[in-house]
């Protein structure tokens, strides 16, 4: 995958990813809607990412911490923080890189919080809420899953 060069809203911020797929994925869940007024955008970032100027990043659950710019309010990113094999994991805010725009949206999450206004055309996986937070529930062990 190629390497790519993305900036917030006010270019404060600058930020080196590399995609881990050519796919976008969305989430609808009240936090993203709440953070980007409409859903989320995202493609996973495979590790080694950069992101330079003034970063803020906020607990938003159990499981995650979202990053923003602290000038604009621009969203960044997306992280896992829950130990066990997703910990590190980061979706990049899509807007972000404009050579994202052309990968395919492959991905809904939490589809029954999604509003009744919009929708996309395409196939693609959609995942509810219940099958989404699932992923991030203790296993019977006491690890996360």
């Amino acid at each position: 995958m190629t390497e790519l060069q993305g900036q917030c809203m006010c270019g404060a911020v600058t930020v080196t990813a590399t995609p881990a797929r050519d796919a976008l994925g969305a989430c609808h869940c009240d936090q993203c809607r709440r953070w980007t007024s409409s859903m989320l955008v995202t493609f996973p970032a495979q590790p080694g990412y950069a992101a330079l100027g003034p970063v803020k990043t906020f607990t938003s659950s159990d499981w995650a911490e979202r990053a923003f710019c602290e000038v604009c309010g621009s969203a960044l990113w997306y992280r896992i923080t829950l130990p066990g094999e997703m910990h590190g994991q980061t979706q990049m805010a899509a807007g972000l890189f404009e050579d994202a725009a052309g990968n395919d949206l492959k991905l809904e999450l939490y589809i029954d919080k999604k509003p009744g206004g919009y929708a996309f055309e395409g196939e693609r996986n959609q995942m509810t809420k219940t099958q989404v937070e699932a992923m991030y529930a203790p296993s019977e062990e006491g690890d996360s899953q």
